[in-house]
Parts: C-alpha cells; sequence; structure tokens
C-alpha cells in the first residue's frame, strides 16, 4: 500500500486530501478495491451484523467503517498493543455531520472569540500560537459510544465495538488564556464551541457543544494544534480541536473556529437533546424501562482492556505468558488492575506500568501459566484512586453509552 503523506505544515490542500484518497475523496464511499487486497479487505466484530470494511482515507492506515457520510472510522483493536500513544494514522474518526472540510489554509484560518467578553478576538493560527507558551499533555479521547455493539439488548446509535477511542500527546495552548486575553465579563456561564463542520444541506443543528465557565478557566482544557508531536490529521480537527482532558470526546470539538461566551446556560440541540444520559448514580436503566431524567454525559468513566492476547487464543500449558493491557479513566488515575483466569471468582494484583499523566492509558501487565489443559476466562478490573471500579454486569441505557463493564476473554490451554 502506498504510504500516505503527513499533513504539510502550513496547509492541508484540497488537492492534497483527494490526491491522498485516490479519486475519491473523503466524501465519497472508498470502495475496498482502492486500497488493499480484498483478502484484507473486511473485519468481523463479535457481536450482529459485525462485519465492517477496512479502509484508508487520507493520513489513515486503513481502519474499520462504520459509515463513510459522515467518516466514522474505527481503530483496529490490535493497534492498542502497540503502545500506549495512538498512531495518528490509526487514531479513530468521528463526525456527525458529512459536511466537513477538506481544504484548509493555515494562513487564512480565524478563530473568534466573541459573546459576552470585553474584547473581541479574531485569531489567526500564527497569533493563536503566540498567545501563551504551548503546553503538552497526554489524554485519551474516547468516542461516548464506544463499545456499543456489545449491548444486550442492542442499543440505539452506531454499533461500534472497542476501538472508537485512542491517546494521544497534544501540544496547544490553554483555553484559559484565550479567554483571559478576550476577558470574561461577569455573569458568564458557559462557554460555546463551533467548528468548521456543517450540516451539508437543510435545517440540522449545527454541532456545537459547551462547557460551564469554570471548566473552561482550569487551565487543563486546550486548544491543540498538534498530536503525537506532528500537525492534527484533517479528518482529527486540523489545525486546531478543543482538548478537554477527562471528557467524552464529545466535547473535543474538531476544527475549531467559533468560541463564544454566553450567560446562559446553552441550549442547543448537541446538548440539550444529545449525549444525555439516565440522571442517577450509574447512568444506567433496566432493558425497556422509561428514562425520566437526563444530564448531559461528562466524564470518561474506569475502564481496563487485555490487548495482548486476542478471544479465543491458544495457548500452551505449563508455559508462562505475559498478559498486557490498558487502564484508564477521567482523571482520577490508576489505583490498580486486579487479573483472574477463573471468570471473576478468584483475583490476583497485577504490575503497573509508568504513569503518563492522570489522563492517559495505563500499562498494566501479569504473568499467567496455565496449570492444565482447559479453557480460561481471562478478566482484567480496574479500580481508580477515588475507589470507583468497572462492574462485572453492563450497566445498561438506550444510547449505548459508558460502557465499562469488564471484558471476558476465552483462551484455550493444550
Amino acid at each position: 500500500m502506498k504510504k500516505l503523506l503527513p499533513v504539510p505544515s502550513g496547509a492541508l490542500t484540497r488537492r492534497d486530501f483527494l490526491r491522498q484518497a485516490g479519486t475519491l475523496g473523503v466524501a465519497s464511499v472508498l470502495s475496498s478495491s482502492t486500497a488493499f487486497s480484498a483478502e484484507s479487505s473486511h473485519i468481523a466484530l463479535p457481536f450482529e451484523n459485525g462485519e465492517r470494511e477496512l479502509v484508508a482515507y487520507p493520513q489513515k492506515r486503513p481502519l474499520i467503517m462504520l459509515t463513510a457520510r459522515p467518516p466514522q472510522l474505527e481503530t483496529p483493536f490490535s493497534v492498542f498493543n502497540e503502545g500506549l500513544l495512538t498512531p495518528n494514522d490509526a487514531f479513530f474518526v468521528r463526525y456527525h455531520w458529512s459536511g466537513i472540510p477538506t481544504s484548509i489554509d493555515a494562513q487564512s484560518y480565524r478563530l473568534s472569540v466573541t459573546g459576552n467578553v470585553n474584547t473581541p478576538l479574531d485569531l489567526s493560527l500564527a497569533e493563536l500560537k503566540k498567545i501563551a507558551d504551548p503546553v503538552e499533555l497526554i489524554a485519551v479521547n474516547q468516542c461516548s459510544g464506544n463499545s456499543r455493539g456489545h449491548f444486550v439488548p442492542r442499543a440505539t446509535g452506531g454499533q461500534l465495538s472497542n476501538g472508537a477511542m485512542g491517546n494521544a500527546h497534544w501540544t496547544g495552548v490553554p483555553l484559559k488564556k484565550v479567554l483571559e486575553k478576550a476577558g470574561i465579563k461577569a455573569g458568564s456561564l458557559q462557554v460555546a464551541f463551533n467548528g468548521l463542520d456543517k450540516p451539508p444541506i437543510g435545517d440540522g443543528p449545527d454541532f456545537v457543544k459547551a462547557l460551564d465557565v469554570d471548566h473552561a478557566l482550569d487551565g487543563e482544557v486546550m486548544l491543540a494544534w498538534q498530536m503525537n508531536n506532528a500537525d492534527l490529521p484533517m479528518l482529527n480537527g486540523y489545525p486546531v480541536r478543543l482538548i478537554v482532558p477527562g471528557y467524552y470526546g464529545t466535547y473535543w470539538v474538531k476544527h475549531v473556529s467559533d468560541i463564544r461566551v454566553i450567560d446562559k446556560p446553552f441550549d442547543g440541540f448537541w446538548m440539550s437533546a444529545a449525549y444525555r444520559v439516565p440522571d442517577n448514580s450509574c447512568a444506567c436503566v433496566a432493558p425497556g424501562s422509561p428514562v425520566t431524567r437526563t444530564t448531559p454525559i461528562s466524564h470518561l468513566n474506569v475502564r481496563s482492556f487485555i490487548t495482548s492476547i486476542a478471544d479465543g487464543a491458544q495457548l500452551r500449558v505449563g508455559q508462562e505468558t505475559i498478559v498486557r493491557g490498558i487502564a484508564f479513566d477521567g482523571g482520577s488515575g490508576i489505583a490498580e488492575v486486579a487479573f483472574s483466569v477463573d471468570g471473576g471468582q478468584s483475583w490476583q494484583s497485577t504490575r503497573l506500568g509508568k504513569e503518563l499523566g492522570r489522563y492517559s492509558f495505563r500499562e498494566w501487565t501479569v504473568s499467567f501459566k496455565p496449570p492444565r489443559k482447559g479453557r480460561y476466562d481471562l478478566l482484567a478490573r480496574a479500580t481508580n484512586r477515588n475507589g470507583q471500579t468497572q462492574p462485572l454486569t453492563a450497566l445498561w441505557n438506550p444510547m449505548g453509552y459508558m460502557r465499562n463493564v469488564v471484558e471476558s476473554l476465552r483462551v484455550v490451554a493444550a
């Protein structure tokens, strides 16, 4: 396969973008034959109607395609065993509308800051970069519906497996510094963010998200222009995206072009109606039960995965295997990961790897030496520093958000 070109440091033109896509471009359905042989063009995810195409979009290796218009691309799960940082060309993609930018000139790009401020701003990319010294942060971006396809009964929405997440090293400027330069007026309650992606036609609601003012000013929310020490890929928000560490990816607005400070709660569709969960301690209801009260989705909950062994793997009796995985949460940090080989009847401690930051994936490892032939049910269960741990039974909600049940892998020793 032809190696895709990196994003140019100055601009990614429409011609560059479409040339890298072949003859069809991002806004069209890419057939598997344009990118790779038929033998490697499909993958079967482990749930009903789980067969998907693998498609190579511009600046991306073949990813699992859920939809083409808009692009929804999932990271093949094996990537998460390659390292704690998810490569840019393997990072998942999620858009809500098919009206996405394929050409952005960094020289003409502008970011406006308006609304309830003392000094409205109209910033070029160069001006944005000069507002403060750049900061760096490693943080997980996870789609709210990651793993939705595994819910039983089926939940509403795109049927994703476990690859709508990624961990990256982000570089940018604190949002706080930008808002301080504009000067937030007294009485401001929220900050709303809009990007360059739009509904293609009609009156569909523009994708706008909002944060409370105190959150926007916490010093960690960031406007980032680099991802893993390279310019953001176009499909991940070039040239600037919002980074909201510890929060689900719905808040991580791509191609940010407009920031507006407001003096009342933002009531747009994507806050008031979409991306909401049951307003209770588990964000869950019994399947089929009505949801009477909801609240906007927010912090990531605690999760862990086994990454080094696939479901159905064959192991050797008496031979040591180092089992490896990842764990993360919404910023409290991982305190421990427990491991079970008997479906959760007994547990043992694992060894936690170096902490790259409290918002990052954290590696864990444990030794497993099957003592006898037969099937083993492998589980990993993370607990964060606030004492929150993963449930053994999936917590269901109608939209299939926030799945964090302990995952189980079955292996056979022979």
